[in-house]
């Protein structure tokens, strides 16, 4: 019998530990959390120093029995649950419901799962640290608190069955804000002009440089290019500076995400499962971390490998130091667990995701790139205009022969820069072709999943292991969408002058305005918004948002008590609470007006409806108003009247098919074709608002065909008549006196005698 017993998180880290303990020891997973605050009420005593009310959750009830016996049969329990705040609770939690005492438990903490890791975590093991416990559960009962009480507000000011969250509200708020600003922004164009130059030595080098000012209009641009004619050019400036640039820090968790985003094109929780997992297999150190720290064993173990790859010339011990607000722990950076090791096996995901952590730890340890930048200003002689240019030479790529960091303004960028001729100041230049580009001002970019996490980070808002599930949990509740959008076309003009003085006009067309997994928000997200910010501001607020994380940081290092804390905040909390309440809610502010209806002359207004937004207008002399919901995309905020009336065009009546009317409409299970009492459901690919008659068509045909298939017995028995199998929506299956029964596993219809059909009819069902 085994000695000893260690409770890990994961079963997968369970595996992966046991090959480096020997036979003493016996490895289990506790599949995360065991308990959590009890469904039931509030799961929190207030009146007892708001005591929290925990509960075996009821799918772990099992694994529980099973460690509570292990653990009574061995001599030693060591926890090894993740060396975080969630980590150290489940540790105190498994401590409380096995019955074991908290000061004599072993508690054993690694960053990662390497058999050196885990020996040194056995030979220096600690007690749990009640401190990191009880910021977790500050973080959990300050949370429930906050859904528990604002949840039924939301339910009776605005929608049944509506919920709210501290930290995911704060996140809605940033989402809404920047649709306001795109909503609000009105696109203007613009001309920038880019002039072709030639240096006047032997060489007669072509090169580009932009006019440093743009024209409003397409007007003044002309009058510029026409007083080009005959013009002469002189540089007025030529610097030439050696800059270096250096290597990226490791990555945090916060900038895994943004970077697994922008290069691999994975969303926060995919970049965050696939890094467990690389991790449980002892791939790469723990993945929730803010610290860009590396230890000195894996800066050695870099400087190995770059010499190895890539020369002594390309290796530089650089050691980064942690600038996010409250860094939580002193971890690692998320570094593999072997440098050495360059590749591994496993699924396409997990191998694109440790190439990248590999780059960029062993990029983050080699020499900066030296380059050389040279700026150019060029004159227009008698004038005040100048054109400008700038231009980087690599002299030696460093870093850069292996990694180079992506930003979320690379995709729009239009800068570019090439190499330089040499130049003097007072030297000539001749130009050639001019071009006025006509250009329009860009709104704001929707935040994507990455960009979301680095502006929650920067305001000091969530930790690393919350940033995946607020953004998961803000998308599931529906306040939130993840939208593409396909590109538009428009024109724009291009001026160009020639040496010869002759101006000439030509007009191109562009895509512009393509979005890929672009967080939106809905309108029931801005809804909920607006009267959260009106009603519970403080909650609402990013700095008082940021302070609760640093209460909880203050509870984690022992200097605040956090009963303390969780008192502090709730007594002004439910006061807000108790005055939303009691504030009656206009519920015209929820409603816009859009104009009036040209047919009716009545009004129309869009708002939230039993069924989600819609728009509705107003009847005439007591008649009934009529509604049509949006489609998905558009906002009850931004829609015009427009828009608003062509919603109205359902249902459209696509004309005569078999002597009934071929109407197209949406109902209670989405858009649907019917002619007399038969319907059939649009594919995805249709659009109910310019569906086609021969489409309509087939639609029918093709429900008609299943539908005499299904009617259509498949085979019945002389003994009984009422026994009949038949081919439905789900398969095959035996209907008999009005009930339907399943087939047996792996039976198919035509090999069923009357026999086995009557042993199934006659079998009572079970009951789920």
């Amino acid at each position: 019998m085994q000695e000893n017993l260690v409770i890990v998180e994961s079963p997968a880290k369970a595996k992966t530990i046991e090959k480096f303990l020997g036979k003493d020891y016996v490895v289990k997973s506790s599949f995360g959390h065991i308990r959590d605050l009890a469904k039931k009420g509030l799961g929190v005593k207030i009146d007892e120093g708001f005591s929290p009310d925990y509960e075996v959750l009821p799918d772990k009830r099992k694994v529980v029995d099973e460690l509570s016996r292990l653990a009574q049969k061995v001599s030693t329990v060591w926890l090894a649950s993740d060396e975080d705040r969630e980590g150290e609770a489940i540790a105190w939690h498994l401590a409380e419901v096995l019955d074991l005492p908290i000061d004599k438990t072993k508690r054993i903490v690694f960053h990662e799962i390497t058999k050196n890791a885990i020996l040194n975590a056995i030979e220096n093991p600690r007690t749990i640290d009640m401190n990191l416990v009880n910021a977790q559960q500050a973080r959990r009962v300050l949370d429930r608190i906050v859904g528990f009480e604002l949840s039924p507000v939301l339910w009776k000011k605005i929608k049944p069955s509506l919920s709210a969250g501290r930290v995911q509200s704060v996140a809605v708020r940033l989402i809404v804000e920047r649709e306001r600003e795109i909503i609000a922004f009105n696109s203007t164009p613009y001309f920038r002009v880019v002039a072709q130059f030639y240096t006047t030595d032997d060489n007669h080098t072509l090169f580009k440089a932009e006019l440093t000012q743009r024209f409003e209009t397409k007007a003044e641009a002309e009058a510029f290019l026409a007083s080009c004619t005959n013009a002469s050019f002189t540089v007025s400036k030529a610097e030439e500076k050696p800059t270096k640039r250096y290597p990226a820090a490791p990555f945090t968790t916060s900038t895994l995400q943004q970077e697994a985003g922008r290069k691999l094109g994975m969303s926060v929780a995919q970049t965050m499962s696939v890094a467990q997992h690389l991790y449980e297999q002892g791939l790469i150190t723990y993945m929730r971390t803010d610290s860009v720290n590396l230890s000195a064993q894996a800066i050695g173990q870099c400087k190995a490998e770059i010499e190895k790859l890539f020369g002594e010339k390309y290796s530089a011990a650089h050691n980064y130091k942690t600038k996010t607000k409250g860094a939580q722990e002193a971890h690692e950076a998320i570094r593999p667990s072997y440098i050495d090791r360059q590749q591994i096996e496993g699924t396409t995901a997990e191998k694109r995701l440790y190439d990248l952590i590999w780059k960029r730890t062993v990029a983050s340890q080699m020499v900066a790139a030296e380059m050389d930048r040279t700026s150019v200003a060029i004159d227009m002689d008698g004038t005040s205009w100048q054109f400008a240019a700038t231009g980087e030479v690599v002299r030696f790529d460093g870093f850069l022969r292996l990694y180079s960091e992506s930003t979320d303004e690379d995709a729009t960028s239009e800068q570019s820069e090439a190499i330089l001729p040499k130049m003097q100041i007072g030297d000539k230049v001749e130009a050639g072709q001019i071009v006025a580009t006509e250009r329009f001002t860009v709104a704001p970019s929707r935040y994507n999943e990455a960009s979301l996490v680095k502006r929650l980070e920067e305001l000091g808002i969530g930790r690393p292991s919350t940033y995946a599930p607020t953004i998961t949990t803000i998308i599931n509740r529906g306040y939130v969408v993840k939208q593409n959008k396909e590109s538009q076309k428009r024109s724009y003009i291009a001026l160009t002058h020639t040496p010869a003085g002759k101006i000439s006009e030509k007009t191109h067309t562009e895509s512009f305005g393509k979005e890929k997994n672009r967080l939106a928000p809905t309108d029931i997200g801005m809804v909920v918004n607006d009267y959260l910010e009106t009603q519970f501001a403080q909650i609402m607020d990013y700095n008082f948002t940021a302070s609760v994380e640093k209460e909880f940081d203050n509870i984690a290092n022992g200097q605040m008590t956090w009963d303390e804390m969780i008192m502090r905040f709730y007594s002004p909390f439910h006061t807000m609470v108790d005055r939303a309440i009691e504030t009656q809610t206009d519920k015209n502010s929820q409603i816009r007006e859009l104009g009036i209806d040209p047919e009716s002359g009545q009004k129309v207004k869009a708002r939230i409806g039993r069924y989600g937004p819609m728009v509705e207008i107003e009847a005439a002399d007591g008649g009934k108003n009529r509604f049509a919901s949006l489609k998905k995309g558009q906002l009850i905020e931004s829609i015009t009247l427009e828009e608003a009336l062509e919603l109205f065009a359902l249902p459209r009546n696509l004309g005569k098919y078999e002597g009934q009317d071929l109407m197209v409409g949406i109902g209670k299970f989405g858009p649907y074709v019917r002619y007399g009492n038969s319907f059939a459901s649009l594919a995805k690919s249709d659009d109910p608002y310019t569906i086609q008659y021969e489409r309509a068509v087939e639609l029918i045909t093709e429900q008609k065909a299943a539908a005499v298939a299904t009617a259509t017995p498949l085979k019945t028995f002389a003994e009984d008549k009422d026994m009949v199998l038949k081919n439905g929506r789900y398969g095959e299956y035996i209907a008999y006196k009005g009930k339907n029964y399943r087939l047996p596993a792996g039976k198919k219809a035509a090999d069923m005698t009357y026999e086995e059909c009557l042993k199934v009819v006659s079998t009572p069902k079970k009951k789920k």
